[in-house]
């Protein structure tokens, strides 16, 4: 579940047409596995998006605050058991921590807030992952949210074997989440994508294209979803 963003130049943008920069609050949020290239993404996505004249915040979750980080932390200790239902718990307690301090000031001021994963990642990993009940997993974010939701979420969608050797070429040690066998990410690939599929606000996107096709993908389909917002 690493998050350092890729220190490389990012890809060139594609040749669209370049947006007229609005006050109008966009908030995209990007999804997927362990390894699927989103902290790279990321970067790459708000180096265009600020050229386009947006005024870009970028964030994660769970993190984005002092308390989202030290949650952080404890989710991703390897020397912890943690139950899934205390997953969720912990993660929406940083997440509601989140929305109030930073995502919800941001889009009241008019800036446009790209952030490496939201709700749909409780749904995936301790719904689909973990086997807990979809319904009751979504009132717990809604009291976290409110009425916060993405008007984007990019899934990166990345097979596991894919996935495992990114991130051993990474040459980190695994966090908790990530050394779960394959068998959970599998369900967890599986949930994101049924998450996709459910919802006209998501767009998946094939994780084994090139870093530069990923980047041209994405980038247009937020480009689409800025205009709808500002049209």
């Amino acid at each position: 579940m690493s998050m350092a963003l890729a220190s490389e130049s990012p890809p060139s943008a594609p040749d669209a047409p370049r947006l007229i920069h609005s006050n109008a609050s966009v908030f995209i949020v990007i999804e997927g596995i362990e390894g699927s290239g989103k902290s790279t993404l990321i970067a790459a996505l708000a180096h265009a998006l600020r050229g386009d004249g947006h005024d870009v915040l970028m964030t994660r979750e769970p993190g984005g605050t002092p308390l989202g980080d030290a949650v952080r932390e404890i989710f991703l200790d390897r020397a912890l058991p943690i139950a899934p239902m205390t997953e969720a718990l912990l993660v929406n307690a940083a997440r509601a921590q989140h929305v109030s301090d930073v995502i919800r000031p941001a889009l009241a001021v008019g800036r446009l807030v790209i952030c490496d994963r939201f709700t749909d990642s409780t749904l995936a990993y301790q719904g689909y992952g973990r086997g807990l009940e979809l319904e009751p997993l979504r009132a717990v974010c809604k009291i976290a949210v409110g009425d916060v939701e993405p008007n984007l979420t990019l899934l990166l969608d990345t097979p596991v074997s894919v996935a495992r050797d990114r991130l051993r070429t990474r040459g980190v040690a695994t966090d908790r989440i990530e050394r779960e066998d394959d068998a959970f990410h599998e369900r967890v690939r599986r949930g994101f994508l049924e998450l996709a599929e459910s919802s006209p606000r998501h767009r998946a996107i094939d994780g084994r294209l090139s870093e530069k096709q990923i980047f041209d993908e994405s980038l247009n389909a937020v480009r689409a979803a800025v205009g709808a917002r500002v049209s």
